[in-house]
């Protein structure tokens, strides 16, 4: 990053959830784990494919879960030499893992929900009403883990709407088996199946989408790249902007690159650690890295289409 006609500035900040999220990710996967097994239980005795597939649903977000807390604990490994980011990026890979698997369940539960519908087959209703009631209160009770850090920490975030998401869908369940039970409409199981779904497929393909676009190096949903290009260019001084790429160093981590043209270049370091701080609370952008030029020569990575 060095010139000799330039100074480079570098600044990196990372927030970390407080050790406090680990016993809500421990809490989660314990009672939502212990719960898809009663589920499964339940739904092949009860011959209910509501349950199994909110089963595998729920098995979904216990990976879901597992993901976000590994990717707590790295990042808070320490760059090697060898590898300088650490272990974050591992994070945006087993998103990608995550939704893929999700995706191919959900795929599954539909074709036999489809079969089912041509051919229904009949469900113990009461036992699917006790269960899935069961599980509005876990996932309820799940996602109040969850609530105090949601808005410090984007995997914690994501655990407690994953974890509400749930509690809705086994709401959803429930009101399936006591349709059943007051109508004797048998189709409604494998119905409210497809319904079920309709969030997953929904969040999964969100989900597989943004980790595809991190696994790319693409700018992380929720930072507007021109609002950051523009807010440096309006910095006092600075006369042009340009080589800014933005990109996720893991699924809660950005990171910042840029050139910025200052004929008169800053007489100390302040001036860096503002921008710095700035790009930090304004765009949680923590890890920045900031080239100045005096502007006395053509960089060649000047131009937009040169990287």
């Amino acid at each position: 990053m060095a010139h000799e006609h330039a100074g480079a500035g570098h600044d990196h900040a990372h927030a970390h959830p407080p050790p406090a999220s680990d016993r809500a990710f421990a809490i989660g996967v314990v009672l939502n784990l212990g719960f898809v097994g009663v589920e499964i239980a339940y739904g092949i005795a009860a011959n209910s494919l509501a349950l199994l597939s909110d089963a595998a649903h729920n098995a979904g977000d216990v990976f879901g879960l597992l993901i976000a807390w590994g990717a707590v604990h790295l990042g808070r490994s320490l760059p090697t030499k060898r590898r300088t980011y650490g272990l974050r990026r591992s994070s945006i890979l087993a998103a990608l893992v995550n939704a893929i698997v999700l995706l191919l369940a959900v795929g599954g539960i539909a074709w036999e929900a489809l079969g089912r519908i041509a051919n229904p087959e009949v469900v113990q209703s009461v036992t699917v009403i006790a269960v899935a009631a069961a599980g509005v209160v876990i996932n309820t009770a799940s996602a109040l883990l969850f609530m105090p850090g949601r808005k410090e920490d984007l995997n914690v975030r994501g655990a407690f709407l994953h974890m509400a998401t749930d509690a809705v869908v086994s709401l959803a369940v429930v009101l399936a088996g006591l349709g059943i039970y007051l109508t004797g409409w048998i189709w409604l199981d494998p119905a409210i199946s497809l319904v079920i779904c309709i969030p997953i497929v929904w969040g999964t393909w969100r989900l597989l989408r943004e980790s595809l676009s991190l696994a790319m190096d693409a700018v992380p949903v929720g930072i507007d790249p021109h609002a950051v290009e523009a807010h440096l260019a309006a910095l006092p001084g600075v006369l042009a902007v340009h080589d800014l790429h933005i990109w996720g160093m893991s699924t809660t981590e950005v990171a910042l690159t840029v050139h910025l043209v200052m004929p008169v270049p800053p007489s100390d370091d302040r001036f860096l650690g503002g921008v710095c701080g700035d790009l930090r609370q304004r765009f949680k952008i923590g890890h920045c890295t900031i080239q100045i030029e005096h502007g006395d020569f053509a960089c060649h990575q000047a131009p937009a289409d040169v990287v």
